[in-house]
């Protein structure tokens, strides 16, 4: 007899007729040529103790060999899926399995003979939804979007449920040349407006888990509001300021120039105002976390702003910042002259201020994170390995690999893989765990 390679030679008992005696004298031993049959074993009930250890505990007494193990929990509900190869009979380990599964409450399916076409490979690409709420509608659309773009669909997991709802899908793009991403980006953007959920694409693997390197933009980005309009405020010519800041961050005209008119209009200020905008300033909800989080995992996180040093040195101290690149406001005599002094921070000084940092700890360009909200910010976020627009101005959303539109900048940490669970089980083990009701 000659066997294939995948072939064993079994002996097993084989009843007899039905109605006879359990294990009468009709009982024959009978030699017979079984191929290892692949299996897949779901279960499914309330998700408790033990569970996988009385389930793998019966299959090792059919000598069978693992192939894939997948488990998800959903509200305290388990499905836990099992390929395996059986060398033996695999009706008796369906029946063995049923008992087994019977004693811990648990129902459990046996599809015997499942093709195996081996492991999937690596998904392409991660999409995260974002949304407050996620509607069914909104996740029909996008992954109709997807499917119409020829991309599956791999796994879907739920990423946060606060101060957002976010799900995470690892997807295959069956086309994977230079320009999917931004095909992909593109064709998702228009269904989030339509639908009112941020999403956002990245490659998947290794190299979106391998960011060390995050700067900020400070105002209406890391704070809230524009510090140069607290300080106008003082001066009595807010309105006029707030008018050349909206201007600039909508790129209609130089930021540099922009700078100069509005610092011009605070000539005369009493510097303690400085200070006294400076413990006035708000931080962005989720911002703390935000960098609380990051520093965990090993990031330098800092600050390129077209803002004042004066006020954003004390926070950055503060927020145990790595790095700060802002604007100074010339001070004689305890009063603001309406001059800044060097170089002044603008469009092309961020992107440069980004390069610099990364350079300084050597970390290569592709390993950066940029977050920011106006036009002086393009240059930032084309330079960065991942450029996040937050808030942002249409002019700097155009051009961003993502763009969130909720006012909470912990929403980044999900965009870079990073779940609600995960933050929570941090900020517990240090004793800083709270939510605060959102308004």
């Amino acid at each position: 007899m000659h066997l294939l390679d995948d072939q064993r030679v079994h002996t097993r008992l084989v009843r007899g007729p039905a109605g006879s005696r359990p294990w009468s004298g009709t009982e024959r031993l009978e030699r017979i040529v079984l191929a290892d049959t692949t299996v897949l074993v779901t279960v499914t009930g309330p998700d408790r103790p033990g569970v996988t250890s009385v389930l793998l505990a019966a299959m090792s007494r059919h000598q069978v060999s693992l192939l894939d193990v997948e488990q998800v929990v959903i509200r305290g509900r388990l499905t836990l899926g099992v390929l395996i190869t059986c060398p033996h009979d695999p009706e008796a380990l369906q029946d063995e399995l049923e008992e087994a599964m019977n004693t811990v409450g648990m129902h459990v399916d046996v599809d015997i003979n499942t093709a195996f076409v081996g492991r999937a490979p690596v998904s392409t690409h991660a999409v995260v939804i974002l949304g407050a709420p996620v509607t069914a509608r909104a996740f029909t659309a996008i992954s109709r979007q997807l499917a119409t773009l020829g991309v599956n669909i791999d796994t879907i997991r739920g990423i946060a449920d606060y101060p957002v709802t976010g799900m995470e899908l690892l997807v295959t793009a069956a086309d994977t040349g230079a320009d999917t991403d931004s095909r992909l980006r593109t064709a998702l953007a228009d269904v989030a407006v339509a639908e009112q959920v941020d999403v956002a694409v990245e490659r998947a693997g290794l190299a979106r888990r391998a960011k060390r390197l995050i700067v900020f933009d400070v105002d209406s980005t890391l704070i809230q509001g524009e510090v140069i309009e607290m300080l106008a405020a003082h001066a009595g010519v807010e309105d006029e300021v707030r008018r050349v800041t909206e201007s600039a961050m909508r790129g209609e005209i130089d930021f540099a120039e922009s700078l100069r008119q509005r610092v011009a209009t605070l000539a005369g200020l009493d510097a303690k105002v400085i200070d006294e905008v400076a413990e006035r300033v708000e931080l962005t909800p989720g911002a703390r976390t935000t960098i609380r989080t990051l520093r965990r995992l090993g990031f330098r996180c800092g600050v390129v702003s077209g803002g004042f040093r004066q006020v954003i040195e004390p926070l950055a101290h503060d927020l145990e910042l790595d790095f700060v690149q802002a604007n100074t406001l010339e001070v004689v005599d305890g009063v603001l002259t309406g001059r800044v002094i060097g170089d002044i921070v603008d469009r092309p000084a961020k992107a440069t201020a980004l390069r610099r940092f990364a350079a300084e700890t050597g970390i290569p360009m592709e390993q950066t994170v940029a977050v920011g909200d106006g036009a002086n910010d393009i240059d930032m976020l084309n330079a960065a390995g991942l450029g996040v627009a937050f808030n942002a101005k249409p002019a700097l959303r155009e051009v961003a690999d993502t763009a969130l539109s909720h006012p909470y900048l912990d929403a980044v940490l999900f965009i870079l893989g990073v779940t609600r669970d995960e933050v929570e089980a941090a900020d517990a083990r240090d004793g800083v765990l709270r939510r605060v009701p959102l308004g």
